[in-house]
C-alpha cells in the first residue's frame, strides 16, 4: 500500500459565532473556506491542475453552506477548473473523515494530490434558526427525529448527555471546571508563545482590509470561581417538552431507566461557538518528489467506531484503542493527544478510561478555550497535533472526537524528521 504524506495545514483563526457580532460572522462560508484554499496554494507554491480532489466537511449543509461548499470554495479561490471537490457531513467528526479519505485515496495508489478540510460558521446556523422562526417554522432539536428510529435507538440532545454521561461516570462539575479551565491556561500560553502562527491564516474581507487574524473566543481571565458560578446549559433542554410528553431526558432514559442526574455542563465547560475553516495538503511520495515539496508527517492508521446513539458522546475511547491496533502502537507511544473538547466530561472521561498522562493531551487547549466550528474542528486539530509534534520532538499524534448519532473516527499521524 502507498503512503500517504501530510504536505501542509492551515486554518483561519476562529471568531466568535454570533451574528452581527463575530469578526467572521458577515462572511459567505465559501469565502472562509477559500481563504484556507488559498493559502495551501500559494505557501506550497501548488499547481492546482494536479489536485485530484477536494474532499470537504460541512455539518449544516444548507443555504450558504449548501451545494457543495468544497467545489464551489475551489472556485472561488481560483483554482483550475479540473481540481473537483466534494462535502461530506460527519457531524462533529466530519474534519477527520475528510482526511481519512483523502488517505485513503492516495494510499489506494487511485490519486496523488488531495486537500481535505472543513468549514462551519456557528453563526449562520444561528441566523438559519432566526430565519425559521420569523417564518413560523419548526426550530430543529437535536436527536434522530424519527419517531422510528427512536423507537430502535433513543436519541438525545448532546449537552443532556453530556450530563448523563457524567453522572453515569461518577464525574463530578469541580472535575470538568478543573479540565475548562487548563485549557484555558494552555491556549492562552500557545497564543502568547506563537504556537499557532506557522498554520493561521489571516482571513481578509473582500475590500482586503482584515477581518480577522488572531483568536477571538478564548477567555484567558478565566478563573475556578467564576466557572462554578456559572449555571447549568442543559437542564431546561432536558426536560423540554418534544410532544406528547418526550423529553430528552425520557429518551436517555428509555435506555438507562435508573440513570438520575442534574446539569453539571455550562458556557464555560462546553465548547464554544465559532466560526473556522482549515485545509490540509495530502500527496503520494512520488507527488512530493516530482514537484519538490518537503512532507511534514505520514498518515500511520486511522479508524471509525460507532458506539451508543443514547449517550452518543462515548466513541472517542473505543476509536482510540482500534486505531492504535491498525497503527501496531500502545498508548504509551502516542506524544500528542488531541480529543476534541465538545463538552468536558468528554476529555475527561477519554483520560480517565485510557489512563493518560494529562500533560500530553490537549496540550495547547481545546475547543472548551478555542471554540469548535463543527465541521472544521478535525481538520483543525490534525494541524494542531502536527505542529506540536515539531515544537516538540514527538513522533505520534492521535486525533479523535466525538460526533452525533454515537460515531467517532480517529486518526494516527507520524511526525517526519526532516
Amino acid at each position: 500500500m502507498a503512503e500517504a504524506y501530510i504536505i501542509d495545514a492551515v486554518r483561519t483563526p476562529r471568531g466568535i459565532g454570533k451574528p452581527g457580532k463575530g469578526a467572521l460572522s458577515h462572511l459567505h462560508p465559501q469565502h472562509l473556506a477559500s481563504t484556507v484554499l488559498k493559502a495551501i496554494k500559494d505557501r506550497n507554491d501548488l499547481d492546482t491542475s494536479t489536485v485530484d480532489d477536494i474532499i470537504w466537511s460541512t455539518s449544516t449543509q444548507e443555504g450558504k453552506q449548501g451545494g457543495d461548499l468544497g467545489r464551489m470554495s475551489a472556485l472561488a479561490a481560483e483554482y483550475d477548473i479540473t481540481a473537483s471537490g466534494t462535502t461530506l457531513d460527519r457531524f462533529c467528526g466530519g474534519g477527520i473523515t475528510s482526511v481519512n479519505l483523502a488517505a485513503a485515496s492516495i494510499m489506494s495508489g487511485m490519486e496523488d494530490c488531495v486537500i481535505a478540510g472543513g468549514t462551519e460558521m456557528m453563526s449562520y446556523q444561528q441566523q438559519l434558526a432566526a430565519e425559521r422562526a420569523n417564518a413560523g417554522l419548526p426550530q430543529r432539536m437535536m436527536g434522530s427525529g424519527n419517531p422510528e428510529l427512536d423507537a430502535i435507538h433513543p436519541q438525545s440532545h448532546q449537552g443532556v448527555c453530556g450530563d448523563a454521561i457524567a453522572a453515569r461516570e461518577g464525574i463530578p462539575r469541580e472535575a470538568l471546571d478543573a479540565l475548562a479551565l487548563v485549557s484555558q491556561e494552555r491556549a492562552d500560553r500557545a497564543i502568547r508563545e506563537g504556537r499557532f502562527d506557522h498554520s493561521v491564516v489571516t482571513v481578509y474581507n473582500p475590500d482586503g482590509t482584515v477581518a480577522l487574524d488572531h483568536e477571538e473566543f478564548p477567555r484567558p481571565e478565566t478563573t475556578m470561581e467564576g466557572l462554578s458560578s456559572l449555571k447549568a446549559s442543559f437542564d431546561g433542554i432536558a426536560d423540554f417538552d418534544l410532544g406528547e410528553g418526550v423529553t430528552f431526558r425520557k429518551q436517555i432514559q428509555r435506555r438507562y431507566p435508573e440513570l438520575e442526574w442534574k446539569g453539571v455542563h455550562h458556557a464555560g465547560n462546553s465548547s464554544g461557538v465559532v466560526d473556522g475553516a482549515a485545509a490540509i495538503l495530502l500527496t503520494s511520495p512520488e507527488y512530493a518528489k516530482k514537484h519538490n515539496l518537503k512532507p511534514r508527517a505520514r498518515i500511520v492508521a486511522y479508524a471509525n467506531q460507532g458506539d451508543d446513539p443514547t449517550l452518543m458522546l462515548n466513541a472517542p475511547v473505543p476509536a482510540a484503542k482500534k486505531v492504535l491496533e491498525k497503527a501496531g502502537l500502545k498508548v504509551e507511544d502516542i506524544d500528542v493527544w488531541e480529543i476534541n473538547e465538545a463538552f468536558a466530561v468528554v476529555a475527561e472521561k477519554f483520560i480517565r478510561d485510557l489512563h493518560l498522562d494529562r500533560s500530553k493531551v490537549n496540550i495547547n487547549g481545546g475547543a472548551m478555550a478555542l471554540g469548535h466550528p463543527i465541521g472544521a474542528t478535525g481538520s483543525i486539530l490534525i494541524g494542531t497535533a502536527l505542529d506540536e509534534l515539531e515544537r516538540s520532538g514527538g513522533r505520534y499524534g492521535l486525533v479523535t472526537m466525538c460526533a452525533a448519532g454515537g460515531m467517532a473516527p480517529a486518526i494516527v499521524i507520524e511526525r517526519l524528521n526532516n
